[in-house]
């Protein structure tokens, strides 16, 4: 039997890892997240993530993006699936979608492509969305930001935007749910969508 691999998306400080991770742990699924999850992605993550990275251009980065999926994929995600293991993921292809695609202005329906390939063509069985008012997002962020965090609110709202408008082209696939109540509420919220999407 193949394993169930469920996708948690959404902007910066919407507490999608919080979620990802106690969802994981309440439907005894695998936890893994992009980008750095393989030893390669570890190598590709400070790339895109350290405020020190400049000159990187928007097409450079969805390339360094979908490098790191194709390996996360192919050595964490498959393997586990196949073993029939569920997977929970913190961001998966639909971040690149909303980041690069809508975020730096390029062709989203160009980075699905790349992504789409990247993964040989493994979409998740749900994505659940996780979406706060970016408002309420700049208030939780308690840290010196990393280089996608500090790329402007015109950018964020952007990629909140991509993400609502992918959420609505695909309603069977994603789960909205709103990330501005407190943890336990918002895991109630996520458990409630996978138990009424999925049969685990």
């Amino acid at each position: 039997m193949t394993g169930r691999f469920i996708a948690l998306e959404g902007g910066e400080a919407s507490g999608k890892s919080t979620q990802a991770r106690l969802l994981a742990d309440d439907i005894g699924a695998l936890f893994t997240f992009e980008p750095g999850a393989t030893l390669i992605g570890r190598s590709i993550r400070p790339l895109l993530l350290d405020p020190t990275t400049v000159g990187l251009v928007a097409r450079a980065e969805a390339l360094l993006y979908a490098a790191d999926r194709a390996q996360h994929v192919a050595e964490v995600v498959r393997p586990a699936l196949a073993s029939g293991v569920h997977v929970v993921t913190d961001r998966y292809l639909y971040s690149s979608i909303a980041y690069q695609g809508y975020g730096r202005d390029l062709v989203p329906e160009e980075v699905q492509v790349l992504s789409s390939w990247a993964t040989d063509g493994l979409l998740p069985d749900l994505v659940v969305l996780i979406d706060v008012p970016l408002h309420d997002a700049a208030r939780r962020r308690d840290r010196s930001p990393d280089r996608i965090e500090g790329a402007g609110e015109d950018f964020h709202r952007r990629v909140r935007e991509g993400f609502l408008t992918l959420a609505e082209a695909d309603p069977a696939r994603f789960a909205v749910v709103d990330g501005s109540p407190g943890v336990e509420a918002v895991a109630v919220a996520v458990r409630a969508a996978v138990r009424d999407r999925l049969v685990l």
